[in-house]
């Protein structure tokens, strides 16, 4: 039986496209019960986990013994299964994999892997048994990017030191762009990542990319060196997770730059991996590039094939970074979607924000609020079997800050304005409500807009208006806001202070509450100075 499965195996891979000449590795995943990361005698085989090249996926058997063709260069990885945990190296990257690359990576501007000699007699898996609940937290950053080692400290002072330590979070994981070009990076950025304290996973993004080699296969051979393979998957209760590499470097249609996608043998992995996912599990699909980027950014036929292989499973969320904007996305049938419930792709906001610019807070630390006016911050995804809601953490501020209310300070009592209520709601999305009340008035609901936040505009505007030099970089210029709200503001005002208070409720029925206060005038003199500026009351239930 077991040679069967080897040869049909071997067919498959033969029919997807040309291989350098293959050999069979072979071993077992067992229970590493004394945690010493070796086979010992008496630790049992674990049956049905699922081990792969990259592109085929096999299963272990009753004695947890498994084998699979391999090609030089590709990695050998085991899925992590529900119920246990894989080793942990010095800097908390899980060990799940083996490099079989006898030679090396070729000689690239960025070092890749060193020569792994022949393939071994055995390569073993071991897996720890830990209790995992159906109920976890996983911890999402976006695009760390930094370019120089400034960049990497703004990235551990101003993001990992806020979460160093977290409690009751399974895992993080990084949606690539972990870096900016400079791959020798890749080892202080995991330094300052391993603080927190979790098993961190990593995406691979453009800017972590090998850029000069000749195609997309060799392209990742940096990031294979530090974190092991760039497509891959594992299991936590009853969510599934897939890493994808959506980056095409070069570019396919002329050899330039680099193209949103995935080439044939990763998607064989995907709907390979699938075939060992139950129906009723959650699949979470984590990529750098979204799937809506604007423009021909992403190709469509790849798209459509992951749409296709997702479509009997009725449970799915999939997310991105990589655009420095926060956005909700729904795909439906009109989109290549084949279900009737919309696919939900969440586009999350980045850890270094307006790629670390604008002004320096106290801590010397770029403020960088990204283009949408989105602050910077990461993520918390919390699941509870096979669903899961989203809680968006805005860096060195508490939970509840879920919104910034823009309105002019002061108005001139009983004079029409053509200003109006801003409200950027930061996780909003088409189909949310948000309204507002003055004081003890009436609720009244805001309408969606697609502009400028005005409030990003004005500290934008700044950089051009100063006489003096701010320190810092100037902010990058401002992009429409997909989590925008605005309404006019009533004319009839009494004189004095007014509290505008504001309503937003999310896709998953939580209702969040902002603040604001505006000053209706009769005429400019004799008034005391008002209470501070900021001041934000958020709540959620």
């Amino acid at each position: 039986m077991r040679k069967s499965i080897y040869l049909l195996a071997l067919l498959l891979g033969s029919i997807s496209f040309a291989l350098p000449a293959q050999e069979v590795a072979k071993g077992y995943v067992y229970s590493d019960q004394n945690q010493n990361g070796k086979k010992d005698r008496k630790e049992p085989g674990i049956p049905g986990v699922g081990i792969s090249n990259g592109q085929l996926v096999v299963t272990s058997d009753a004695n947890g013994f498994y084998e699979i063709p391999v090609s030089s260069g590709q990695l050998i990885f085991v899925i992590k299964p529900s119920g246990y945990q894989v080793c942990l190296d010095s800097l908390n990257k899980p060990q799940f994999f083996y490099i079989h690359k006898p030679e090396g990576s070729p000689k690239l501007t960025y070092a890749g892997s060193q020569p792994t000699g022949p393939l071994p007699k055995e390569i073993n898996f071991g897996l720890i048994p830990k209790e995992e609940p159906e109920k976890f937290t996983a911890l999402i950053f976006g695009d760390p990017q930094p370019y120089n080692l400034e960049e990497v400290d703004y990235f551990d002072r101003g993001i990992v030191d806020e979460v160093a330590g977290i409690q009751n979070v399974a895992f993080g994981l990084s949606l690539g762009d972990l870096v900016g070009d400079d791959l020798d990076l890749f080892y202080p950025y995991s330094r300052a990542v391993a603080k927190v304290g979790l098993p961190w996973y990593n995406v691979m993004g453009n800017h972590d990319e090998n850029y000069d080699v000749d195609w997309d296969e060799l392209a990742d051979e940096t990031f294979e060196a530090h974190f092991g393979p760039s497509t891959y998957s594992f299991n936590v209760g009853k969510v599934h997770f897939i890493v994808l590499d959506d980056i095409l470097w070069p570019d396919p249609r002329d050899g330039k730059g680099y193209w949103g996608g995935m080439r044939p043998d990763q998607l064989d992995f995907v709907e390979n991996d699938l075939k060992l996912v139950p129906k009723d599990h959650l699949v979470v699909i984590s990529m750098h590039i979204p799937l809506s980027e604007e423009g021909d950014s992403f190709r469509d036929e790849d798209r459509q094939r992951l749409f296709d292989l997702l479509a009997e499973f009725p449970y799915t969320f999939s997310m991105s970074a990589h655009t420095h904007l926060q956005k909700q996305d729904y795909f439906g049938k009109e989109d290549g979607w084949k279900q009737e419930k919309p696919h939900h792709h969440y586009n999350v906001g980045t850890t270094s924000g307006d790629w670390y610019k604008g002004v320096l807070d106290a801590n010397g630390i770029p403020v960088s609020t990204m283009r949408d006016g989105t602050p910077k911050g990461f993520a918390l995804v919390d699941f509870a079997g096979n669903q899961y809601q989203i809680r968006y953490h805005v860096a060195g501020k508490p939970a509840e800050y879920q919104m910034e209310i823009f309105a002019p300070k002061v108005l001139k009592k009983d004079l029409r304005t053509t200003a109006g209520i801003y409200v950027n709601f930061f996780m909003g999305a088409t189909g949310d409500e948000v309204k507002y009340k003055i004081d003890e008035g009436e609720w009244i609901k805001m309408n969606q807009i697609q502009e400028v936040d005005p409030a990003y505009l004005v500290d934008l505007l700044e950089w051009d208006m100063t006489e003096e030099i701010i320190q810092g970089k100037r902010p990058s210029n401002a992009q429409p806001s997909r989590h925008l709200w605005k309404t006019p503001i009533p004319v009839n005002l009494g004189a004095g202070e007014h509290e505008i208070t504001v309503s937003a409720t999310d896709r998953y029925g939580k209702v969040h509450i902002g603040k604001k206060y505006l000053r209706s005038l009769i005429k400019n003199v004799g008034l005391k100075k008002r209470r501070p500026e900021f001041l934000i009351s958020a709540s959620s239930h």
